[in-house]
């Protein structure tokens, strides 16, 4: 066959399997839970990179790191603005090396306030503090913060992308690649379900005095109160953290951190067709490997 043609037949073999719904795997001796109602994503090919909006999932057990139950947990995908778990990783970092103190402040460049939203607003040649980047980065997914954060650690974008591969990499997050601080859309911007699982771990065991900040359902600034883009705090028993994500090519992305009865998971679904929907499904597994909520725990969120 000539070269031409094999090209051909291989990109649409490769366009076939993109789209096949992935299937899910077996829990290692955990029920796998009945099958999920939530819509996928559309699935896309780019030539020269991985599958870039299609489902994965993942579910691990917090202490133990053990997998319960996964779909596609290594197929690479684009994190969005889960990037900015790494983000608030080092600036907690910072923090308690004592580089910086939540109280200091930091300055904000033209090009941190040109950063597309989500965005608190903030204004070329501001001083902002700390604290409020953090609370802004994790509760409202502001990307101008995010860029303000990186810009004072690294000395540059370039300069913070090299930290976080860095960190990455101490982590053994083995197939993410990082370029900006926020997440949006660079193809060279890359991760997977399992290499954020890994870092939503880290991130709350090595930064324990810093969970709060991603655990509050609203924050003002300013006079503004912003409502946290994960709605699943203050809704859904056990859920204390950690992230949303969304660009176009990456789909509905979420981890979440949730703890009932003592036992605390970490659940990753990325590549939801819509917030609704993958909320849902994350609230679905949160439901199966952690049991249903208690009454009064249900009730005490409305009162």
């Amino acid at each position: 066959m000539p070269k031409r043609s094999r090209a051909a037949a291989a990109l649409l073999g490769l366009l076939a399997l993109a789209g096949c719904q992935s299937a899910q795997l077996s829990a290692d001796g955990v029920r796998p839970p009945t099958p999920s109602s939530i819509v996928m994503a559309p699935q896309q090919v780019t030539l020269g990179y991985p599958v870039a909006r299609a489902l994965s999932e993942l579910v691990v057990d917090y202490d133990t790191g053990r997998t319960l139950y996964e779909v596609d947990a290594d197929g690479v995908r684009y994190p969005a603005s889960l990037t900015k778990m790494m983000t608030l990783y080092l600036l907690f970092d910072a923090v308690d090396g004592g580089r910086v103190s939540l109280d200091d402040t930091m300055l904000v460049s033209e090009n941190a306030a040109r950063q597309s939203p989500s965005k608190l607003g903030l204004r070329a040649g501001s001083r902002v503090r700390v604290s409020d980047l953090a609370h802004g980065i994790a509760t409202k997914s502001a990307n101008d913060a995010a860029m303000v954060v990186a810009e004072n650690l690294g000395g540059s974008v370039d300069g913070f992308a090299k930290m976080m591969m860095a960190k990455a990499r101490s982590l053994k997050m083995t197939r993410s690649n990082f370029v900006n601080p926020n997440g949006l859309p660079d193809p060279r911007q890359m991760t997977t379900a399992r290499d954020m699982a890994t870092l939503a771990r880290a991130l709350r065991a090595n930064h324990p005095r810093f969970t709060s900040f991603y655990a509050q359902p609203a924050y003002a600034y300013e006079g503004k109160r912003y409502r946290s883009t994960n709605h699943l705090l203050g809704t859904v028993p056990g859920v204390d953290g950690m992230k949303t994500g969304y660009i176009r090519d990456s789909g509905f992305n979420l981890v979440a951190s949730a703890q009932r009865g003592g036992r605390r998971v970490i659940v990753v679904v990325i590549g939801g067709a819509t917030g609704r929907a993958r909320d849902a499904e994350v609230t679905r597994l949160i439901d199966t490997y952690l049991g249903p909520a208690e009454p009064q725990s249900i009730a005490s969120l409305t009162q």
